[in-house]
């Protein structure tokens, strides 16, 4: 049976969203990952190049709040919210008994300058999301 997963930050417009992709595509077999935001906005078009560079397409993906996941009432085997330690304080809490995790990770609505920094820029979390779903796929997920 594959465990359910929700990855949550803000706005679910970059960091959830590829944290969501990433763990589908590299562990789809064992876990069905779903992602949200506590303020859905759009999804950021670096973060959407950033994805088909690796590829995957995540362009047509909603943005999703967590209230609706609450409402659907789906359970979550594991909640992993992926906000930065500037914004945790702003993180959302998903109620419920799964197991919780937090991967603080970069906001790529932060980042400055012209667009080829924020892309590669985004390129580096986006790096970073991906080995942490491969480590946390292949051995931690069921230890922690």
């Amino acid at each position: 049976m594959k465990k359910n997963v929700l990855f949550v930050c803000i706005h679910n417009s970059a960091r959830s969203q590829m944290a969501e992709a990433f763990l589908n595509q590299i562990a789809g077999d064992r876990f069905h990952a779903e992602s949200a935001g506590i303020e859905p906005g759009k999804l950021n078009p670096i973060v959407v190049e950033a994805m088909l560079e690796a590829g995957l397409d995540i362009a047509a993906n909603p943005t999703k709040s967590v209230a609706s996941m609450i409402e659907r009432g789906p359970y979550f085997h594991h909640v992993i919210t992926v906000c930065d330690e500037s914004s945790a304080e702003r993180c959302p809490v998903f109620p419920g008994d799964g197991r919780r995790h937090h991967w603080p990770f970069a906001d790529p609505s932060s980042f400055t300058g012209t667009p080829e920094a924020r892309l590669a820029a985004t390129r580096v979390v986006r790096d970073q999301i991906r080995e942490r779903v491969v480590r946390w796929s292949e051995g931690g997920a069921e230890s922690s």
